[in-house]
């Protein structure tokens, strides 16, 4: 990809895990080890799940992982095992590698474009690890868990009255690009070794990193 790909939108969403760090296999890790107790088996079903399910918000996945070992998925247990999570995985998270190029892009890019965060982390989270990376000022929005990706697209779409011809979306899973088709908007794909089946199904234009951007 070269930067004239990027350079017809003025809106620019952006998801996080995947494309701004490179923070995908800390979360794996994390759901790993929260769910390693219960035997080394379930360990790497849930592995598999979340990595063939990025995008997806923890409280959609814990309840399936509770069931798979036999606990009750209710409320409070379930914002018992996310906090577990949270406290496994944030750290890892803020000092996981950039996506390569990505600090300049989002540096060069805030003044010129409008740049939306779109992410399935809570969005306390999100911001707190934004703030922790000095890049929360970059963005207009960080619109985070429980709002789903289509639904946080197509508010600030409204919002801000932007045309979908104006906009494309940035993402590494099948959330976000089903979050671009649902608000009729481009989608640009980054490439990565999790997301092959996203690469061989659909013909979006690809990314391996900002490095050229």
């Amino acid at each position: 990809m070269n930067q004239n790909q990027l350079e017809p939108y003025k809106f620019v969403f952006l998801d996080f895990d995947g494309v701004i760090k490179d923070s995908v296999e800390v979360k794996s890790d994390a759901f790993e080890q929260l769910f390693s107790s219960y035997g080394e088996d379930i360990a790497k079903c849930v592995r598999t799940h979340h990595e063939a399910n990025g995008g997806i918000s923890r409280y959609e996945k814990l309840p399936l992982y509770l069931e798979w070992v036999g606990i009750r998925p209710d409320k409070k247990t379930i914002d018992e095992f996310a906090k577990q999570f949270s406290s496994l995985a944030k750290s890892g998270v803020i000092h996981s590698p950039w996506v390569a190029g990505m600090p300049d892009y989002l540096i060069n890019r805030a003044n010129t474009k409008t740049l939306f965060l779109v992410t399935a982390t809570p969005q306390k989270e999100m911001e707190e690890i934004l703030d922790a990376l000095n890049i929360l000022h970059c963005f207009k929005r960080v619109i985070g868990s429980p709002t789903n990706k289509t639904v946080a697209v197509f508010t600030m779409m409204e919002k801000y009255k932007i045309r979908p011809e104006d906009a494309v979306m940035v993402g590494d899973s099948t959330s976000d690009h089903q979050a671009a088709l649902d608000n009729d908007i481009a989608f640009i794909l980054r490439r990565t070794s999790l997301n092959m089946n996203i690469q061989n199904s659909h013909s979006s234009a690809v990314i391996k990193d900002f490095s050229h951007e």
